[in-house]
């Protein structure tokens, strides 16, 4: 129990985290987009990922707390509606990645047992899978969570067979680039969309306490795992696109992994690549009702920070379970897996570009070290990525435009009533501790 976490122990955990559901679930959404400049779009997206881990390196090195981004905002910005919303939105992060991972279990699933694919079929999945995990969650899933890690190994062997023997066979001519005005914006759709899948190396920083010499080890543990992550998304795209045209892909939207390993694997390769989506949002689907939703709602609803994170329960809010899985599952049912990537990507990209401004508070007070002018520069990109994001929505996908605002606003409005009403602050901010500078 007192063995601290090593570097490497570290970036296995946000490596573990970052290749996850979403490039199973949402890379036919991607090659609809980018087509043959999806590699570039990861790597584009992969670089937007590096800005926010500048200030989250810098932060988690020096507070320590597993309320995540929330925690950092509340060292800069203070205790207000906006810190409460975004710790609301942090939560309905959770409940859109369920919804997420819903969508692509269910495109992995049918196909793989030839069953039907129908909006009924995809819907009765939805809910068996979501009811199945809400019933683990009730009763406990100790000897699930033992098995993560092993599911992670399962997950990334699997990746390494299709990129291995998926690079034999690349036709050269699939993966030529377009720099054209519909190749430029397919990689800027693209990149803000796939920003979601690096979306993990947070993870880092909840494990600050426990590391072996954090003030290095924070920093150098999520910049290594972004680009780990970035080089296998960039090589699955490759392979992807270099053995399958773009209209095939797009065919094969729900389950394009499994459908572009048939050229070299055959059937085998198809059933492989499935079973590996299947292993892989299945443990992403868990420790996202079980951890992190259970968290969030927590902190959404009581401002508590509990002490022992570990032990995952459902603290005094055990409605949270329930009204976690309902919305998850309304997600699932009433928007279309695109839609559900973007809305998720704005959320996260929100509470990112407040964790930024909050990084500049903190250099300003010199409490966190830094650079005021490359922080302003992120905080810029940010938003331009948040705006374009809701431009590509306004264009193409115009129910997910209306989702994510009104989930922004519906989150500050719960909040400044839920606050007035209750009188909520949030509890123990007292308890952040600061690692000293020589730690």
């Amino acid at each position: 129990m007192n063995k601290k976490i090593s570097l490497i122990e570290a970036i296995a955990m946000a490596v573990g985290t970052m290749i996850g559901a979403s490039i199973f679930s949402i890379f036919g959404v991607g090659a609809k987009i980018a087509g043959h400049n999806l590699p570039l779009a990861f790597v584009l997206s992969g670089i937007f990922a590096f800005l926010v881990a500048y200030s989250y390196a810098k932060l988690g090195a020096k507070i320590v707390s597993n309320a995540g981004p929330i925690a950092f905002i509340l060292k800069g910005i203070g205790d207000n509606v906006f810190t409460g919303a975004l710790s609301i939105l942090m939560w309905l992060s959770y409940v859109v990645s369920i919804a997420l991972f819903a969508k692509g279990f269910s495109g992995y699933f049918l196909p793989l047992f030839h069953l039907p694919i129908t909006s009924f079929s995809l819907g009765m999945v939805e809910v068996l899978l979501i009811s199945f995990f809400t019933a683990l969650n009730f009763f406990g899933s100790k000897a699930v969570g033992k098995v993560e890690f092993y599911i992670v190994l399962i997950k990334l062997s699997i990746l390494g067979v299709f990129i291995l023997l998926g690079a034999i066979t690349i036709h050269g001519s699939y993966i030529v680039p377009s720099f054209d005005q519909k190749g430029i914006h397919g990689i800027l759709n693209a990149a803000i969309v796939f920003f979601l899948s690096y979306m993990g190396f947070g993870l880092v920083t909840n494990a600050s306490e426990n590391m072996e010499n954090p003030k290095r080890n924070v920093p150098l543990a999520i910049y290594i795992s972004i680009a780990v992550v970035m080089f296998v998304y960039v090589s699955v795209a490759l392979v992807a696109i270099g053995n399958l045209t773009i209209p095939q892909l797009i065919q094969a939207q729900d389950n394009a992994l499994a459908v572009a390993a048939r050229p070299f694997l055959g059937s085998f390769g198809f059933v492989l690549i499935s079973l590996g989506a299947l292993f892989s949002i299945s443990s992403a689907l868990n420790a996202t009702i079980y951890g992190g939703a259970n968290i969030s709602y927590s902190l959404a609803k009581d401002g508590e920070l509990p002490e022992i994170f570990e032990r995952k329960v459902w603290f005094k809010s055990t409605e949270g379970l329930y009204i976690t899985a309902a919305l998850g599952l309304f997600f699932a049912l009433f928007f279309n897996i695109s839609e559900i990537a973007t809305i998720t990507s704005g959320i996260f990209t929100m509470i990112y570009i407040f964790v930024l401004i909050a990084h500049i508070r903190l250099i300003n007070k010199k409490s966190v070290e830094g650079k005021v002018l490359f922080v302003g520069f992120n905080v810029i990109v940010l938003m331009a990525v948040f705006f374009a994001l809701l431009f590509y929505q306004w264009q193409t996908q115009r129910s997910a435009f209306w989702g994510l605002l009104a989930t922004l606003f519906g989150a500050v409005l719960v909040e400044y009533i839920y606050r007035n009403l209750a009188t909520r602050k949030f509890k123990r901010i007292k308890e952040f501790k600061e690692k000293p500078q020589n730690s």
